[in-house]
């Protein structure tokens, strides 16, 4: 085994990638302890070196798998990830980029690419995506016509409040929004538009039947959807693994009764 071969296993051990782990909850926790003024007055020297020596680890991490991998190492889109996160938080954070400072802590988000778990769920809502576009969609659709009908129908009176809520498309849409997430809606919309419209409560009951309880779940069962579909995938990959370790050791075994059938031919003989 060749020295970049080993580092390659090294890198890609279980060992490894938890040792990576720790060092991420750590920046974290540092980066965490750093938005306190009380803290960063008594320890700011050596939160910054926590900081800066596993910055460090981080770029002799992605080191010695651009050594291990070279170009291949892109072919990944979590290697690419990890390389672009690591390349901000080289960028000096001085004049106009000072700024760029507050996005070490984008440093955390390596957890998705570390852990594998973490990795399934983003999989799963990436391939869920085409689905969810769809019922966007739809959403849109019963948006843009419910808040047409509101505005005309709620928004054509001289009450101050109804205005607010109901008064323009806009105001109307982000009303529907507030409505279908539940959020104060019988107190801060309902109240108001039923004393205008007594009959009002029939649409606010059929908007959220509609939207919170079906539209909304459509989006749960995609998700779903899509990590079962992962789920099946990982298996058939399991399966593949075994099913081709089986054909090695019936491989050897057909070898090693090969050899006995040769070995007994020359005793008989």
């Amino acid at each position: 085994m060749s020295f970049r071969q080993k580092i390659a296993e090294i890198t890609e051990s279980k060992t490894f990638a938890w040792l990576i782990v720790i060092l991420l909850i750590i920046n974290a926790a540092v980066l965490g302890l750093e938005t306190s003024d009380a803290i960063m007055a008594e320890y700011a020297g050596l939160l910054n070196l926590i900081d800066r020596t596993i910055l460090g680890l981080f770029v002799v991490e992605l080191t010695a798998k651009l050594f291990a991998f070279r170009l291949s190492f892109f072919r990944k889109g979590w290697n690419v990830f990890d390389f672009i996160i690591i390349g901000i938080s080289l960028i000096p954070a001085v004049g106009p980029l000072a700024m760029l400072r507050t996005l070490r802590i984008l440093r955390v988000m390596r957890l998705v690419s570390v852990v594998p778990k973490m990795r399934r769920v983003i999989s799963a809502l990436l391939g869920a995506i085409p689905g969810m576009t769809s019922i966007l969609a739809v959403l849109l659709v019963i948006f843009y016509i419910t808040a047409v009908l509101t505005t005309q129908v709620f928004g054509r009176t001289s009450d101050p409040v109804m205005s607010e809520l109901w008064g323009s498309i806009g105001d109307s849409m982000f009303t529907l929004f507030q409505l279908m997430t539940l959020e104060g809606w019988s107190q801060d919309i309902a109240v108001p538009t039923m004393t205008h419209f007594p009959w009002s409560w029939a649409f606010f009951v059929v908007f959220i039947v509609v939207t919170t309880f079906a539209v909304l779940n459509l989006f749960i069962g995609i998700i779903v959807d899509a990590m079962n579909i992962l789920h099946e995938e990982d298996g058939a990959e399991e399966r593949a693994r075994i099913h081709d370790a089986d054909l090695v050791i019936l491989h050897d075994i057909q070898k090693e009764l090969r050899d006995l059938r040769q070995v007994v031919e020359e005793l008989k003989k």
